[in-house]
C-alpha cells in the first residue's frame, strides 16, 4: 500500500514504520510499505491440494463468505507466515499463542485470514496518512487481487473507505501507457491515466460502517503488541 508523492519520505517515523520510498515515472515517488495480502489464502489452498481437495478460489472464497466473522485476528505480516507450507495449521498455531479461538473450517480459515488482510490494511493506511499528512480517499486496489471481491468488501469496512478495484492487469497497461507516452502517442502522464479512466470500469466498493471491525481493528493492534512483547 502506497501513495504517489513529489519528493521521498526520509525521516525516524517512515524508518520506524519501515516505509520504502520507490523512484517513478516523471520525478515522482512511491512511498509505500509492503503487505503480506493474499499469499496467506494460496498457501491455503495449496495445503488442502495436497491433502485431495482442491477447491477454486471462487469456492474457498464463498465459504469464507458463509463462516462465522471475527473469529480470531492476525497479522498478515507476522514471520510464522512468510514460507511456503502448512498455512491452515499456522494460521491456528498463530490463533492459539495470541489466547484466540483457532478457525476448525476452511471457510473459518479464509475468512480469518481476509479480516487480518483487510485489517493490516487500515493500520497502513493510517501511518501513511501521518507519514503525508494526507488523507487518502479513496482506495484504489489494483491487480489480481481485485478479483477477490470479498476481500474489497471487507477493505472498505476496515478502512470506512471506498475502494475501486481494477484494472487487473495494471501492469501490463501501465507498461504499454509508458510507452505511449514515450513514442508521443500521449502527451503526459495525466492524458494516460484518462485513457485508463475511460477504457476500464472498475468496480466500487462503500464501506458498510459497524463496530465489529472497529473492535477487531482494537483486538489487532493488542495481538500485534502482545507478539511484539513475546518476542522482545
Amino acid at each position: 500500500m502506497g501513495a504517489e508523492v513529489t519528493d521521498p519520505c526520509v525521516n525516524e517515523k517512515a524508518l520506524a514504520y519501515n516505509f520504502t520510498n520507490e523512484g517513478g515515472v516523471f520525478s515522482t515517488w512511491r512511498l509505500s510499505k509492503n503487505i503480506m495480502g493474499l499469499w496467506l489464502v494460496q498457501e491455503c489452498k495449496r495445503a488442502w491440494a495436497h491433502q485431495g481437495e482442491d477447491l477454486s478460489y471462487d469456492e474457498i472464497t464463498w465459504l469464507a463468505s458463509e463462516a462465522k466473522p471475527f473469529l480470531a485476528v492476525i497479522d498478515p505480516d507476522d514471520g510464522s507466515f512468510f514460507h511456503p507450507g502448512d498455512m491452515p495449521e499456522r494460521i491456528r498455531r498463530y490463533c492459539a499463542r495470541t489466547n484466540q479461538s483457532p478457525p476448525q473450517t476452511k471457510g473459518e480459515t479464509i475468512r480469518v485470514a481476509l479480516e487480518g488482510i483487510a485489517l493490516k490494511y487500515r493500520w497502513v493506511l493510517e501511518r501513511l496518512e501521518e507519514l503525508t499528512g494526507k488523507r487518502f480517499d479513496p482506495i484504489h486496489i489494483i491487480g489480481g487481487g481485485t478479483r477477490n471481491r470479498l476481500l474489497s468488501q471487507f477493505a472498505a469496512d476496515a478502512t470506512g473507505r471506498t475502494v475501486v478495484a481494477g484494472p487487473v492487469e495494471a501492469t501490463a497497461i501501465g507498461n504499454i501507457l509508458m510507452q505511449a507516452i514515450g513514442l508521443n502517442h500521449l502527451a503526459s502522464l495525466a492524458e494516460a491515466r484518462q485513457v485508463v479512466r475511460l477504457t476500464f470500469f472498475p468496480e466500487v466498493y462503500e464501506p458498510k460502517l459497524n463496530e465489529h471491525w472497529e473492535e477487531a481493528y482494537s483486538r489487532l493492534q493488542k495481538v500485534r503488541n502482545n507478539v511484539a512483547g513475546t518476542l522482545s
